[in-house]
């Protein structure tokens, strides 16, 4: 029996619900092709910042500056700031070579943190030919000034300002560390999202002891780490009306398996592509297949949030139930 692989992300049809996040492998054409032809559904381009958007507006508008006050009248013949002959055009230039190539989605990735002027680059995604936008809000709030209302205000309004400009779908890939991660998913969506990314990644820094430095430390996600996304997929499979991605873990087929039986419709891979190659997207689809012929499913839809939390005979077992269950259950050779 084959056994039919599609999956649906944010209402666009996928041949099967491996993604390729945003990482390096996904910044060139070449690459990108190599991905498709490995199997991958779509891709999210590497992500194109806040800060590098402004910093290229402010570069461009000094330029046009640069003079002016010798000849008031020139400012008449200077275009509006844009991104037009800025460094942002190769990323603009990226979607639509990348459209023209692939036959699967393309979601380039917008990271941010505040509101402002620069969200207007959405727009200029759409026309690009982007399939959807990842809006990657990626904010650290260590000012002892900013509150919790404040934090989650600002992710509302960012995400509110990105979702009115474009009419092409807006998924938000947002931190675990809300107090209450339940509601402030659902006000997402309520913003404008049609899709939740869980989760960030955050890059925590490190301390070089020799150097007496602080310094950015990468390190790439190991499977342990895919019990948080799927988690709150779970919890959330079937209580917001948005689409659901995991990201941040899966590197065998029973990762992917885990995460699709609490509910998300795709499962997006970074770590473990750039750790194997395009070539292990072909290995985990093989051993999904071959999981669900062998328990007679027939397709990736009928067996996706099977085992959420509303879905599952023991529900509590995503609480607190499963806390306590974890504890009593350990054992060590010390005790």
């Amino acid at each position: 029996m084959r056994v039919d692989m599609r999956s649906r992300y944010l209402g666009l049809p996928l041949r099967n619900p491996i993604v390729a996040s945003a990482s390096p492998l996904t910044s060139s054409v070449d690459s990108l092709k190599r991905l498709e032809a490995a199997g991958v559904a779509a891709v999210v381009l590497p992500s194109l910042f806040e800060e590098q958007i402004e910093h290229e507006e402010m570069a461009t508008h000094n330029l046009m500056l640069y003079g002016a006050e010798l000849s008031p009248e020139a400012h008449g013949f200077f275009p509006e700031v844009g991104l037009k002959g800025t460094g942002t055009d190769d990323y603009l230039k990226l979607i639509g070579e990348a459209r023209k190539a692939l036959s699967v989605p393309v979601i380039p990735s917008l990271n941010g943190y505040t509101p402002g002027g620069w969200t207007r680059i959405a727009q200029q995604f759409e026309e690009a030919g982007a399939h959807a936008i990842e809006l990657n809000i990626y904010f650290l709030a260590a000012d002892l000034a900013d509150t919790s209302d404040e934090v989650e205000k600002r992710y509302l309004d960012l995400v509110e300002s990105v979702t009115g400009m474009v009419k092409i779908p807006v998924a938000v890939k947002v931190s675990p560390f809300f107090s209450a991660m339940a509601n402030m998913a659902a006000r997402l969506v309520r913003a404008g999202a049609k899709g939740l990314v869980l989760f960030n990644r955050f890059m925590q820094p490190d301390i070089l002891l020799d150097e007496l430095q602080v310094a950015p430390h990468l390190v790439l996600s190991t499977s342990d780490e895919v019990r948080l996304a799927l988690r709150w997929i779970a919890i959330l499979r079937g209580r917001v009306d948005a689409s659901l991605a995991a990201t941040g873990g899966a590197h065998t087929s029973d990762d992917v398996l885990k995460l699709l039986l609490a509910g998300a419709d795709c499962v997006m891979l970074a770590s473990s592509l750039l750790r194997n190659g395009p070539a292990h997207v072909s290995a985990l689809l093989a051993g999904v297949e071959r999981w669900l012929a062998e328990r007679e499913y027939e397709s990736v839809e009928q067996m996706k949030g099977s085992l959420s939390q509303r879905a599952c005979p023991e529900p509590d077992a995503f609480e607190r139930a499963n806390y306590m269950k974890a504890l009593k259950s350990y054992t060590s050779a010390l005790v």
